[in-house]
């Protein structure tokens, strides 16, 4: 069989010096401070916003809670940890570990949204 494989044949468009459309950078849409710019904006703002609300419900509930939960049960009151009375080694101690817990685990999610937000940026 001698026969040879068809010859290939390379198709082009006629229209050669026809403008491309080129893609924007998501960034420079940002930058460039255009509405798809402010939907990006606006959506990372959002999430840390909501991010920050969340924060901010779990410190009222849980620091507001100590002293709800003491004038509803007056009997708690009257427990003393060495010496010291219950609401007070609760309001003086026991809050700051919470605040470190809540800031720590709010900087994660926050890098979290903003690695989301620069994921997006990359893909478009």
């Amino acid at each position: 069989m001698s026969e040879s494989a068809p010859r290939r044949v390379r198709v082009t468009s006629p229209r050669t010096s026809a403008a491309r459309a080129q893609r924007v950078p998501a960034a420079r849409e940002i930058d460039a401070q255009t509405r798809l710019g402010e939907v990006y904006m606006s959506s990372l703002i959002r999430s840390q916003l909501r991010l920050a609300l969340l924060a901010l419900a779990a410190l009222v509930v849980f620091v507001g809670g100590i002293p709800l939960v003491f004038w509803l049960a007056p009997d708690l009151s009257d427990i003393e940890v060495l010496a010291v009375p219950l609401p007070w080694l609760l309001l003086a101690f026991a809050v700051y570990p919470f605040l470190l817990l809540v800031g720590w685990l709010y900087v994660r999610a926050a890098e979290r949204n903003e690695r989301a937000f620069t994921d997006v940026l990359d893909r478009t």
